[in-house]
């Protein structure tokens, strides 16, 4: 007793859901990495600013969890080593986002153009 719209679920079109389910989570964990990236280059670049702004040679520095003394200089290379590493990261995060996306796009056109109105994936 359907109401005759019904499509048959194959195999395939299961994979297909469960693969568009799996770059939905990684989407959103790549979003959240993104952002996360994003705060620590703008921290760097506000520790940057202050190194500019004292006038100490030594300057605390944090080291794991304990801060050290350390030539102003010296925190400045780090902290330049620190942010460029950082906005390498943050560039392959986002391009591994923009391929997730495509991926996305390619089995959204696939499932609905096999389920039209019986599937929803956009959010919500």
């Amino acid at each position: 007793a359907g109401s005759g719209s019904e499509t048959e679920v194959t195999w395939e079109d299961q994979e297909n859901i469960n693969k568009f389910g799996r770059l939905n989570n990684r989407f959103h964990e790549l979003e959240d990495e993104i952002r996360i990236t994003k705060e620590a280059n703008e921290n760097f670049e506000d520790a940057c600013n202050e190194l500019i702004l004292t006038d100490e040679e030594t300057v605390r520095f944090q080291i794991g969890e304990v801060f050290a003394h350390v030539p102003k200089d010296e925190v400045e290379t780090r902290i330049e080593k620190m942010t460029e590493t950082t906005t390498k990261h943050l560039e392959k995060l986002k391009n591994e986002k923009d391929a997730v996306v495509a991926q996305m796009a390619e089995l959204k056109k696939v499932l609905y153009a096999k389920f039209k109105d019986s599937i929803n994936l956009e959010e919500d």
